[in-house]
Formats: C-alpha cells, sequence, structure tokens
C-alpha cells in the first residue's frame, strides 16, 4: 500500500510501530500499593477492582489469541489530523514467544518472538529486519519500543500482570457506566496519568476480559487518539514453538531494524 505524500514521516508511525508519542503501556516496575490507590478521593475502587479482574483473566491463560480492529489518528503536512484504521492478529504463548500481523491502512508487516530474537517482516516491500531480545515477553516489550520503535498499543494485555503495567502512575479511576460492546455487557472504565487519558471497556461477570481501548495523548497537539477494539478471543488455542519461528520468504532481503525498516515502512 502507497502511502500519501501528505502523511508525515511521524503519521507513519501508527499505533503499532515507531511510536512518537508518550507511551503509557509500559512495564512497571513493581506494582501500585493498594492501600495508597485506595486513599486517594479520585481513584475509585470499583474501578481498579474492575481493572484486577480484567488482569487477573489476561494472566491466568498460559496462551492466547485475539484480533484486534483499530483507528489512530496522525498528522499530515496540512496540519489535520488523517484517521487511519487496521486489523491485527496476536498469538501469545507465556512467557516469551508472541506472534502479530498487521493489515490495513497502516504500513504492514509481520512481527514474530521466539524468546531470544525478534524480527519483522514487510511483505510488500519484500525486506526483513532481526535482532537479538531479552528472554520474555514482559523484558521484550519495552527494550524493543526503545530500540526499534515498535509499539503496540494493545500491548497492555501480552504482560504477565497487566495490572500493574496500567495502574502505575494513575492520577484518577472512575467507572463511567454500563455499555454494551459487541453484543457483550461491560463496564466502561476511565483512567488518567501523566500525559495521557485512557479507557476500557470490560465485559461484565466472570469473564472480564477487554472489549475496547482509547488511549488520548493530552500533551500532543490536537489530542491524538488510538481506538482499539478487541474480538475472537480463544484462551486454549493450539500453539507450537514453531508457530513462532521467523523464515525469510525467498526472494527477500535483510536490512537493518533501526534505520532501514523504518525508512521501507515510512515509504508506502
Amino acid at each position: 500500500m502507497k502511502m500519501n505524500p501528505l502523511l508525515t514521516t511521524v503519521s507513519l508511525a501508527g499505533f503499532f510501530a515507531i511510536a512518537p508519542w508518550p507511551a503509557v503501556l509500559v512495564a512497571a516496575d513493581e506494582p501500585p500499593s493498594p492501600k495508597n490507590a485506595a486513599s486517594n478521593p479520585l481513584h475509585d475502587p470499583k474501578a481498579l477492582e474492575q481493572l484486577k479482574l480484567m488482569s487477573a483473566t489476561l494472566a491466568a491463560a498460559k496462551a492466547l489469541t485475539f484480533r484486534t480492529n483499530s483507528t489512530v489518528e496522525v498528522p499530515a503536512k496540512t496540519g489535520q489530523f488523517i484517521t487511519l484504521f487496521a486489523t491485527s492478529e496476536f498469538a501469545l504463548k507465556r512467557p516469551n514467544k508472541l506472534r502479530v500481523k498487521v493489515t490495513g491502512e497502516v504500513p504492514n508487516f509481520d512481527f514474530t518472538y521466539d524468546g531470544s530474537t525478534v524480527a519483522a517482516f514487510a511483505p510488500n516491500n519484500k525486506v526483513f529486519s532481526v535482532s537479538k531480545a531479552p528472554d520474555t515477553v514482559d523484558a521484550m516489550l519495552p527494550v524493543v519500543q526503545k530500540e526499534t520503535g515498535i509499539h503496540f498499543a494493545s500491548s497492555y494485555v501480552l504482560f504477565s500482570d497487566p495490572y500493574a503495567v496500567l495502574s502505575k502512575d494513575l492520577t484518577s479511576a472512575v467507572v463511567v457506566g454500563a455499555d454494551t460492546v459487541q453484543g457483550a455487557p461491560c463496564e466502561h472504565l476511565a483512567f488518567r496519568s501523566p500525559g495521557v487519558n485512557w479507557e476500557v471497556w470490560v465485559e461484565s461477570g466472570a469473564r472480564a476480559i477487554p472489549r475496547r481501548l482509547v488511549i488520548t495523548y493530552t500533551d500532543v497537539t490536537n489530542f491524538p487518539r488510538f481506538l482499539v477494539e478487541f474480538s475472537h478471543w480463544n484462551f486454549h488455542p493450539r500453539l507450537s514453538d514453531g508457530d513462532f519461528e521467523f523464515k525469510p520468504p525467498a526472494g527477500t532481503k535483510e536490512i537493518e531494524f533501526l534505520a532501514d525498516f523504518k525508512a521501507k515502512i515510512r515509504s508506502r
């Protein structure tokens, strides 16, 4: 897919790579203190409890797959923010296997992590990049974001303790109310962290899976937003280690991760 020249280099970051805005979804050094959270008048205990239930559902899964349909607002040279749409397919096998396939209006690529190596393949350009990585998903995601710019807006569901990630540095937490997403009853929750407002719709009941996520970057001009809708959850997928191995397709070329790969995905 060839990108319109009106879009800036930064705009091609999308929501999955070369994130130019502050990242709220990064690993927490340590979990927040429940006592401090409860004593903050802007922290609704019901919102935090629902966030914990969602985290427990995700953390209990040894493996999972899901799909996201996402929108991201990116700046054009005209000053207007353009909305791009994408679909991503995720497969996770804890503690150290991840595969993501991104398609849509954003630059398309496949990402794989096998416990020691990450690889990104841009099929439209027939190029790929490979790099060594830490030995767990928790350690890999922040490092890969820092070193390569690759960032997924739904990263928090991939961590072993999503609650520790999402509740770090919270300044407020509220229950907005009940809603229905994709036919499922949900609790709509809203949170604030420095530079970031975010909301999540969590399915009601014991299942407690995320159905929708909205992130607004409040310290960036025009308050750009990500919107992610989750579907096709499977907490008992059949995944083998071989599903996360990257084998370069015939006729493709290896390029450097940090500079050349970014340039290639920006060029479309």
